[in-house]
């Protein structure tokens, strides 16, 4: 590494002027971190606070064990058809009773119902008939939202601006 390198980099890490910086290497014969270490007991650099590094497995709070990780790869992999259903239908319950589907009109809750109340519906009632009337029903002020332990504010957004959607339409027919 030439000089200029030299400098630029020990002027970067201890933040010192391009002349802090050469000096303090030509003070240390060119050596970046004897220069660092001249940069600080001239009090021009902060020594790095003091930290103390161990390996024993009680502290490392991250720790796990590779036997542990192959096992559970090779778990899911061997996983049949029937427990991946039975595991992705688990995630789904436990899913829908954590969240609920509100229905507000005019800002007031109109209907609050677990998400999977709404699905059963769906399967009852069937999309040709459900999608037609949640439309609808966004022209008549009704405004849907997921709400619950889940994060869902991407599917809130576009019910929004769906909702939104309808109140321009509505406005532009007006208009007319």
């Amino acid at each position: 590494m030439e000089q200029l390198e030299k400098v630029e980099k020990l002027r970067e890490r201890a933040n010192v002027s391009y002349e802090d910086a050469k000096n303090a290497l030509e003070a240390c014969e060119w050596d970046l971190l004897e220069a660092m270490v001249y940069l600080e007991k001239l009090g021009k650099v902060e020594a790095p606070k003091e930290s103390s590094h161990t390996t024993s497995y009680e502290q490392q709070n991250q720790y796990v064990s590779v036997r542990d990780t192959v096992n559970y790869q090779q778990e899911q992999a061997s996983e049949g058809f029937g427990r991946k259903c039975k595991r992705l239908w688990k995630k789904f319950w436990r899913w829908s009773n954590d969240n609920n589907l509100v229905i507000t009109r005019h800002e007031k809750k109109v209907i609050d119902i677990p998400m999977w109340i709404f699905f059963l519906i769906l399967i009852l009632v069937s999309w040709n008939i459900a999608l037609p009337v949640f439309i609808i029903s966004l022209f008549f002020d009704c405004r849907y939202a997921i709400v619950g332990k889940d994060d869902m504010s991407t599917v809130n957004d576009v019910m929004d601006k769906a909702g939104r959607f309808t109140d321009r339409v509505k406005d532009e027919y007006k208009k007319l």
